[in-house]
């Protein structure tokens, strides 16, 4: 290969990870700018700057969709297909979503007046998540995990001088840090047994040599892996830090392990189970289907014990870790719902759920930040007589609640109905059924907020003052339901379109 050849190949694959050094760049611009910055100066310029970087990226990821074929990279261990620039752009817009709430608090609720490191730690949290939605190989994957988990622990710990906070970030990390040997543990199974950390190498390697000989630690190797993933998606059972973490974080940071955090973990999940084992066993061990299996299985262990756990609870960042535990579930669905067919339209509802869930939760943190903001506090008494404070506050959020539970017409409810219809064709009744009923106990919680907003009265009677950068957040969010709602067809047909697994996602 000629030096003007091998330049060129170098050109074109910076210009495939144009999102990702964007990232990178402004990360280290802005940590010196903090640096050199005097200390009495404004460093929200910074939270700006952030979103200002977040938009370049994803101007960059949207360039790069609907490519006729998957782009491999440093030697095929970095995919970049529609499925990983889809779920990139969730991360950026969430990302985003996130610094935005920022952006209307207190300093003192994300941690301090000198905070400038706060904004731009999201870049490389983000940039973690980006990089696992693309890995095709299993140091790139532990890689862009732990960048991801390694930042969001330092982010949750931030508030030093609250107790909830530090306790938080200890119990984060401590659990974080065993989820993460448990995965290495796992993958160290994969590469002893194949010889490879690529993912497609591995798959054609168990599928060539047949897996009889070696079944034993082949599951032994899965069942590690899920566990770790399981803390990193926050499923039963799975999810026991998720409650004491989102409360003692910052509610921006919260709002971003709820959906960015989340969303990267069920990427992993993908990477690691559908390309690792896809179509991998025997007649004797039937590895594939006990893999999906065991996902039905997590699936609604994290519907039910996340609504259940949910119905007392009292404090809304707690009441939201747990509904976010049961929305693993939801979004486990889909994924075992085609394991007989491995086609498009599975993934478009996985990815059209993982859409309208992005802006339910972020609009209902930023109601959450609103109402915190004015009260002192993150309890649900907190929202009491908010429709005679705030009216139109009241409406958003109404209709962030109402996608939240799935009522018609509303983002929420197209989501689970299409992920329902999926379950249904797959004869997976036992599993529709489960979410039918877990979906209608979470009317009672959700519904709880708005009993408190129309027909509580609280103890303050003055108007609850909305930042714009908090009312830009929760309106956004409260609109992107209801046209998720109105439209679900050509979301979902133009996802559809996107997504071409069935023919070249092994290529």
């Amino acid at each position: 290969m000629s030096p003007d050849t091998l330049l060129r190949l170098q050109v074109s694959d910076l210009a495939f990870l144009a999102p990702e050094l964007t990232l990178v760049i402004a990360a280290v611009v802005f940590s010196l700018v903090d640096l050199l910055m005097p200390r009495n100066f404004d460093r929200s310029a910074i939270g700006w700057l952030t979103i200002v970087a977040l938009a370049g990226s994803a101007a960059f990821v949207a360039l790069q969709l609907g490519v006729d074929q998957p782009v491999s990279l440093l030697n095929q261990s970095y995919r970049v297909d529609d499925f990983a620039l889809v779920l990139k752009l969730l991360f950026l817009v969430g990302t985003a979503m996130a610094v935005l709430i920022s952006l209307g608090m207190k300093k003192e609720d994300l941690g301090g007046e000198d905070i400038g490191e706060y904004y731009y730690f999201y870049l490389p949290a983000t940039l973690g998540a980006m990089v696992v939605a693309s890995s095709a190989d299993l140091i790139m994957l532990f890689v862009g995990l732990e960048l991801l988990s390694i930042t969001t622990y330092v982010m949750v710990g931030m508030r030093k001088r609250v107790s909830v906070s530090s306790e938080g970030a200890f119990k984060y990390i401590v659990m974080g840090g065993i989820s993460s040997a448990f995965i290495l543990y796992g993958m160290s199974f994969l590469y002893g047994l194949t010889g490879s950390t690529n993912l497609l190498e591995i798959n054609a390697a168990l599928r060539e040599s047949g897996i009889d000989p070696f079944a034993a630690l082949l599951y032994v190797a899965f069942f590690l892996m899920l566990t770790g993933i399981g803390f990193k998606i926050a499923a039963a059972p799975f999810h026991s830090w998720a409650p004491d973490v989102y409360q003692g974080a910052a509610t921006p940071v919260a709002a971003y392990l709820a959906v960015v955090s989340k969303a990267a973990g069920f990427a992993l999940l993908f990477r690691l189970f559908y390309t690792g084992f896809f179509q991998v066993g025997s007649t004797k061990y039937p590895l594939h289907d006990d893999v999906f299996l065991t996902l039905a299985v997590l699936a609604a262990a994290a519907m039910i014990v996340g609504n259940a756990m949910a119905l007392r609870q009292q404090n809304v960042k707690r009441l939201l870790a747990l509904s976010g535990v049961a929305n693993a579930g939801y979004l486990l669905v889909p994924i075992v719902a085609q394991v007989g067919l491995f086609h498009v339209s599975g993934y478009a509802e996985l990815v059209y759920y993982m859409i309208a869930y992005l802006f339910m939760n972020m609009g209902a943190f930023a109601a959450l930040a609103i109402v915190s903001r004015a009260s002192g506090h993150d309890d649900m008494r907190g929202f009491a007589g908010l429709y005679h404070r705030a009216p139109a506050t009241a409406f958003a959020i109404v209709l962030i609640v109402l996608s939240l539970a799935g009522i018609p017409v509303t983002g929420g409810f197209f989501g689970k109905l299409f992920i329902l219809l999926g379950a249904v064709e797959m004869k997976l009744f036992w599993l529709a059924l489960v979410m039918i009923v877990t979906s209608v106990v979470s009317f009672y919680y959700y519904f709880g907020l708005i009993r408190q907003m129309f027909m509580r009265s609280g103890s303050e009677e003055s108007p609850i003052r909305v930042t714009p950068a908090l009312g830009v957040a929760l309106w956004v969010s409260a609109a992107a339901g209801v046209l998720l709602g109105f439209f679900p067809g050509p979301v979902l047909n133009g996802l559809e379109r996107l997504f071409r697994f069935s023919t070249d996602f092994f290529a």
